[in-house]
């Protein structure tokens, strides 16, 4: 074949296999398009949740929650469990400039002005918040309440929580927890990575100010373990390894309700407690915000919230809920709550971890 008999019909062959492909190809960019409209659509159907494994596990109020609120509206609803909720809210802000997420669930008090600054929140006020919720607990979230960057949805005293059937006695303060008995008996968890280890950080920060980390020196011996987060930490309580863990004074109403025992106690020390406030809210750049803001006028409803006590064994921000018998017998009041400073706290974190870790 001459040369150029063999370039001619090359060209040929090439023209005829472009135009054979031309449709092919505009096809592909049209599926291309299709999909990912079909996506779009898709996940505006659907609200995405950060939160925690207490709330999304098993025997939290979550699969009844996504039961419930999809029966109702229509939407999906994918709880996403990130570990504890300072994990969650790590995750938020590395994602900030594109969340995967549409909403956030547990930021508490002493996360929440960590949250106004990293600015991974965007203002929305569920329905009826005002006529349902005690103007107190929004308070506690600060700016981030103020500005309706953050909705509480439930809260309750911290607490260290006793063995009844332990060989040592109960403690009547913090500062008793200080004391040689309780060596290597009390399990706390980290501050770094856990809102229950945060708030006893910041309830030793109220208490004793810029003593603090003295406290902490004292205590270190006493400390059997800091787990990553509460569930692990309350699991090895419910197992037997220290009589004392940090939790709330709502959790032991769960041993009443279920187990028909009070073997497990709230300790109220009358020097006070502080309180957790634990909030949700509109993650900045949310995928899907219009169902976001459906999700979060749903979670305020006494529907969703009278799935909290006997779930979350905290006590729900709609004040409409009636509480379970179980909480008048076992989930004390402390009659003095405590300040806390979220600044101070955070301050401390670094110091007492660095204190520990020798």
């Amino acid at each position: 074949m001459k040369k150029n008999t063999f370039i001619s019909k090359f060209f040929v062959c090439a023209a005829l296999l472009s135009a054979a492909l031309s449709p092919l190809a505009a096809r592909g960019t049209k599926d291309s398009v299709q999909s990912d409209t079909s996506t779009q659509d898709s996940r505006k159907k659907e609200v995405v949740v950060y939160t925690y494994d207490s709330f999304a596990g098993e025997w939290g109020p979550g699969p009844e929650l996504v039961k419930r609120f999809e029966a109702k509206t229509g939407l999906k609803l994918t709880l996403i469990d990130c570990g504890d909720a300072i994990q969650a809210f790590n995750r938020a802000v590395l994602e900030k400039n594109k969340p995967q997420a549409d909403v956030i669930i547990g930021i508490d008090n002493n996360l929440a002005d960590k949250a106004v600054k990293a600015d991974i929140l965007t203002s929305y006020k569920p329905k009826n918040r005002d006529s349902i919720v005690d103007k107190e607990l929004v308070s506690a979230l600060g700016d981030a309440g103020a500005k309706n960057l953050l909705t509480p949805y439930d809260y309750s005293h911290f607490a260290m929580i006793y063995d009844t059937e332990s060989s040592v006695p109960a403690p009547q303060s913090l500062e008793d927890l200080t004391n040689d008995i309780y060596r290597r008996k009390i399990i706390l968890m980290d501050p770094r990575t856990s809102t229950p280890g945060l708030g006893f950080l910041a309830w030793t920060v109220s208490a004793y100010g810029d003593k603090a980390a003295d406290y902490w020196k004292a205590l270190k011996p006493n400390i059997l373990t800091m787990t990553s987060g509460w569930s692990e930490g309350w699991g090895m309580f419910l197992e037997g390894e220290a009589p004392l863990v940090i939790s709330y004074t709502t959790s032991p109403a769960y041993n009443v309700e279920y187990d028909k025992n009070d073997r497990f106690q709230a300790l109220v020390f009358e020097q006070g407690h502080v309180e957790q406030v634990e909030g949700y809210g509109l993650l900045k750049n949310a995928p899907n915000p219009d169902g976001a803001k459906v999700f979060m006028d749903y979670l305020l409803t006494e529907e969703a919230e009278d799935t909290f006590p006997l779930t979350q064994w905290m006590y729900p921000a709609n004040k409409n809920v009636q509480l379970p018998k179980s909480y008048a017998q076992a989930a004390p009041i402390p009659s003095r709550t405590l300040p806390t400073d979220s600044e101070a706290t955070e301050q401390a974190v670094q110091t007492v971890t660095r204190l520990l870790a020798n």
